[in-house]
Formats: C-alpha cells, structure tokens, sequence
C-alpha cells in the first residue's frame, strides 16, 4: 500500500513546466515546442513575429534600392544585442565597418523615468546621508531589472553609449577586403564556435549581422553561387548554435533565379520598400500616409519544431517613426470613401436598392 501510493503516475503528455517560464537571460525568452525567441530591437516587430527572431534562424531582408529602410531593422537589431551584453558580429562593404558602431542608436528614456530620476537627485540633497546609500541600492538593482527587458525602444537621434561598444565583444569584417567568401565565412565559424553551447540552460547569446551582402562594389558580386553556398553554410552554422543570423540582400541587383534561391534559405524572410513622396493616388487610398516612411512586408516566418503555419494579422505594415524617435510598425488602413468620387453604400442605386414607390428591396 505505501509503496503503491508513493509511485507517481507520468505521462508523455505531461506538461512542461520549465519550457513554459520566461528565460532570466536578458534579451531571451522561452517560446512553443521548445523554441528559445531572440528580440528583434523593435517591440512592435517582435509581437507581429510571435515573440521575435527564433534563436538558431536565419533572418533575411530584401532592401530596397531608392531608399536605405533596411538599415533601420539592422541598427535596433544590433543596439539589442548591445544592451543585453551579447557578442555582435557586424559585417558590410565598407573600408571602416567599426566607424558604423557610431550610428547605433540609444535607448529611449520615458519622461516618467526623467522626472522619478530628478525626484530622487531632489531628494538626495533633502534627506540625511544615512539614506544616501539606501536609495543607490535601489537604484542599482532598478538598473538591473531594467537591463534585463526583453526588448527595449531606442531613439533613433542619439547615439548608443560608448561604453557598451567598448565593454562588449563586437567583431567588424569589411567585404571589400575578401576577394572571396571564404575568410567572412572562417569569421562566422570562430565566432559561433566562441559562443556557449546549449546544454539544457541558456548564459548567452550571438548576433551575426551582414549588411548588403551581395553589394555590386563586392569582389565576389558575380559568383552568385558562391555566394549562395556562404548562405547556406551560415544557416548550418546558426542552427547549431545559439545565434541569430541577420543578413540584408538587394534582391533586385540579383539574377532572378539565385534571388529566389536565398529567399528560400531564409527562415524569416521579410522586405522593405520606400515610398514616393507625391504619390497622390497611395494617399488617397492611405490612412496617415504623411507620416509613412516606407512599408515592410512579411514573406516568410520561421517554424521550428512545428508543422502549424503561422498566421500572421497581416503582412504588410506601415513604418512610422514616433515623435521623430521611436521606430513603430503599424498594420495599414484603408482611407476613408469621399462621398464626391461615387455614390456610397447608402446612397447606391445598385441592384440591391430600396423601390421609392413600394419601399421594397429589388434583387
């Protein structure tokens, strides 16, 4: 009897009580069927997405050529990394890829947190010294806590604090300087290989972002195969790892053939395209079309360890920019019918109409 009432029934289909709580690890987050979600830097992005950037995926962006959209996903993408003290592979077709390091942007502090910082300064200088070392503690682990968000909004107008630059590991490949792919590919590998493996418990997390990778000012521009084997070595690498890869393309520089091809080695696939500004006809068709920048669509999201689709709100978002600071992505909303250009639903005269005479419907 007693041993019988001791043994503890198990099931297969039990619950997973670990999978289902929140990873303490800054930036990182448990997700369905075991998946581990990286932020993306944009909150808005990261709730269209189910959580953000699965950690282990690949993430692909089709830029657009009339206008440098892409490079707004790029920065918050790395600056998360930054704050949350990830390691950061940056590289781009540039002579000096650490002077872009610069451009991150910070993060945005609220006016509620200006005006509870300028309280407590007021009150340092009111209270006893005994208080003093009271309210530092607080506001140390407040610091902490805070560094420990998920994912953070960042001002696009000022630049990210060089202390985070310095005191993490941020690793810089110029592309003009590899005649072929294969020295950015070695980079990749000892960068990944640096990173702690997964053994049950995330401790950290890497972040690989490759601007414009196959730019025509590139060596290895018209070895478009090999350039799609590097991709395919990068995402073998990534999905091994505890890493996100983060790579822009111009999609229509490419032969219409290898464009595809990389498009179908994203995991998350997405692209971002400019808009005109005198384009009267999108503006009337447009709610807050002023206030557009340009427009990001969502072509495919990644799927680990499920055979469900994602369903996605919608798949093409407006990008806005918040008081001229915060990057907001918001779903786009037909304009409003203007009663001079036709007769509205009310006042139709269409086959479904009410008779003047009989007031009865005609179908």
């Amino acid at each position: 009897m007693c041993m019988a009432a001791s043994k503890v029934r198990t099931s297969s289909f039990s619950r997973n009580v670990a999978a289902a709580s929140v990873s303490s690890v800054p930036g990182l987050k448990y997700g369905p069927n075991g998946t581990i979600f990286c932020s993306s830097g944009i909150p808005y992005l990261d709730r269209i997405l189910g959580g953000g950037f699965l950690l282990g995926s690949l993430v692909m962006i089709m830029e657009d050529t009339e206008a440098p959209h892409h490079m707004l996903l790029l920065r918050t993408f790395m600056s998360q990394g930054l704050v949350h003290n990830q390691p950061v592979l940056y590289a781009s077709p540039s002579k000096d890829p650490r002077a872009f390091l610069g451009t991150l942007p910070s993060t945005l502090v609220s006016k509620d947190e200006k005006s509870r910082s300028s309280d407590v300064e007021q009150m340092d200088l009111r209270i006893a010294w005994q208080y003093k070392k009271h309210l530092a503690e607080n506001k140390l682990l407040k610091e902490e806590r805070d560094g420990k968000e998920y994912c953070s909004d960042f001002d696009l107008r000022k630049p990210i604090e060089k202390h985070l630059i310095m005191g993490n590991r941020v690793e810089c490949v110029s592309l003009l300087d590899c005649s072929s792919l294969a020295h950015v590919c070695e980079s990749c590998s000892k960068f990944v290989s640096q990173l702690p493996r997964y053994d049950g418990n995330i401790t950290s997390a890497g972040r690989i972002a490759i601007q414009s990778f196959c730019a025509p000012q590139c060596e290895y521009y018209e070895n478009e195969w090999d350039m799609l084997s590097f991709i395919r070595s990068l995402k073998s690498m990534v999905r091994s790892s505890n890493a996100v890869a983060f790579l822009t393309f111009p999609a229509s520089l490419m032969s219409p053939s290898v464009s595809k091809r990389c498009q179908h080695l994203a995991d998350t696939l997405l692209s971002v395209k400019a808009i005109p500004d005198e384009d009267k006809e999108l503006a009337s068709l447009l709610t807050g079309y002023q206030d557009m920048l340009g427009l990001l669509s969502i072509h495919k999201v990644a799927r680990f360890n499920t055979q469900v689709p994602v369903i996605l709100d919608a798949t093409t978002y407006s990008i806005k920019l918040q008081k001229r600071r915060s990057l907001v992505l918001e779903c786009l909303n037909q304009a409003p019918v203007d009663g001079s250009s036709g007769n509205s639903y009310g006042t139709s005269s269409g086959s479904c109409s009410g008779s003047s005479k009989t007031g009865a419907l005609d179908f």
